[in-house]
Order: structure tokens, then C-alpha cells, then sequence
């Protein structure tokens, strides 16, 4: 990918997904901001990539949604040609606990945008970016956890699960389409200063769990953005890896 390209970021109003949208337009890559419910937070994105001088919509849809996804793919085309995703949205689903205490209405709708929402989005890219569809090649990005290799136990087993489900997506796509143009790897966070440990009832997680790191900390959303920009932009030579940012936990 070059400057100028256009990227979509799923989840790109707040958290990891609006660090990535800030640093790919300082890198001078036009974005494409997606987001679900907060209007003000993504506007606020757009407003930050268009001040470093690059171009952006934000466009409203549940990734989880086949007729959503492809409103947001079509609606990148105002931008030019795409030649990025970062497949970055997903979710917890509520406060954590044991998997018996789990209802199933949260479970299969974690599924749905962690895991049916990243194939949506994926296969979209693929069928707009690969030569074989007439594409110029490019990029995806997804985003699974650490989580993915520790299982979560007593926290979210079946998130974690969903972002194992992310991991063999990415090998499996990668494989397919290697031929094509198209690389596809995936970012493996770590603990890091978001929202998400607030919205589920414990705003004090990363503080109490940064002892377990090596690092001893949590990460900050733009670490993880300068792993994403690398594997979008940089490693010409990189598909179907999975790369961890998470200071060595």
C-alpha cells in the first residue's frame, strides 16, 4: 500500500480502532471510520484525520449485519479504490464471569461481530481488492487477542474463543489469496488502556492485572496502531501471521 490509499477501519470510533485511524492518516492514507452507536467519537476521528491532512467518512453499521457491511464497502468508494481493512471491531459482551454463568444471547452475539462480523468484512475486502476480482491487491489487518492463547478463564472464555476463531480465519484467508495481492495478518493485543475494561463494570483491570506483565504495565492504543500500520503498509513479505503487541504476556 502506498500513501494515498484508502483504508476502512471497522470499530474505528474510539480505542485501538481510533488510534489506527489517527496514525494511518498521518501516514497519508485516506480512512474509512465505521462505527455502531457513537456519532460524536466518530466524528470526532474524522475531524482528527482530516487535520492531518489526509480525507475520511465515517459510516454508521453493525459489522455483524451482511447489508451493513457492504453499505460500508460501497461507501468507501467516494474515497478511491480500496486497498486496506483493518477488521478491528469486536466485543466482550458484558461483565466478565465464569462460562456457566453465561447467557447464550450474549454469547452468540459476541460470535456475531467477533467472528461472523470479521468474515464479513474480510470477504468483502477480498472480493473489492483481489486481482482475480479485478482488484489492485492490499492489506487486511484483523484483530484478535491475547486472550485467544490464555482462554480467559473466570473472564470471557467465549470472547477468547471468538478471537482464536479470528486467528485460523487469517491463516486460512491468507493461504487463499497470498496469489492474489492481497496479504492478511492479524494483531494480537495485549492489555491495553481502553474503554472496554471500564464498560465491564472494572475500571481498575489494567492496574490490577499490569503486575502479570513483564513489562509491568498495560499498552496504549497507539502501540498497537504502529503494529497494525506496519502489517498494513510495510511488510511486503508478511502474510498469515498473527503478532502479539502485548508486553510479553
Amino acid at each position: 500500500m502506498d500513501p494515498g490509499d484508502t483504508v476502512i477501519v471497522t470499530g474505528g470510533g474510539r480505542g485501538i480502532g481510533a488510534a489506527v485511524c489517527r496514525l494511518a492518516a498521518a501516514r497519508g492514507f485516506d480512512v474509512v471510520v465505521n462505527y455502531v452507536r457513537d456519532d460524536a467519537a466518530a466524528k470526532s476521528v474524522v475531524r482528527d484525520v482530516e487535520s492531518a491532512g489526509a480525507r475520511a467518512l465515517a459510516v454508521r453499521g453493525d459489522v455483524a449485519d451482511e447489508a451493513d457491511v457492504a453499505r460500508i464497502f460501497d461507501a468507501a468508494r467516494e474515497l478511491g479504490p480500496l486497498t486496506g481493512l483493518v477488521a478491528n471491531a469486536g466485543i466482550t459482551g458484558n461483565t466478565p464471569g465464569r462460562l456457566d454463568a453465561q447467557d447464550i444471547a450474549t454469547v452468540r452475539r459476541v460470535l456475531d461481530v467477533n467472528v461472523t462480523g470479521v468474515f464479513l468484512c474480510d470477504r468483502e475486502a477480498v472480493r473489492r481488492m483481489s486481482t482475480r476480482h479485478g482488484g489492485r491487491g492490499g492489506a487486511i489487518v484483523n484483530i484478535s487477542s491475547t486472550a485467544a492463547h490464555r482462554g480467559s478463564s473466570g473472564e470471557w472464555v467465549h470472547y477468547a474463543a471468538s478471537k482464536a476463531a479470528v486467528e485460523t480465519m487469517t491463516r486460512g484467508l491468507a493461504q487463499e489469496v497470498a496469489a492474489e495481492g492481497i496479504r492478511v495478518n492479524a494483531v494480537a493485543p495485549g492489555l491495553v488502556h481502553t474503554g472496554l475494561h471500564a464498560e465491564a463494570g472494572m475500571p481498575d483491570r489494567p492496574a490490577r492485572i499490569a503486575p502479570l506483565i513483564p513489562m509491568r504495565r498495560a499498552g496504549r492504543p497507539e502501540e498497537i496502531a504502529d503494529g497494525v500500520l506496519w502489517l498494513l503498509s510495510a511488510a511486503s513479505f508478511v502474510t498469515g501471521e498473527v503478532i502479539a503487541i502485548s508486553g510479553g504476556r
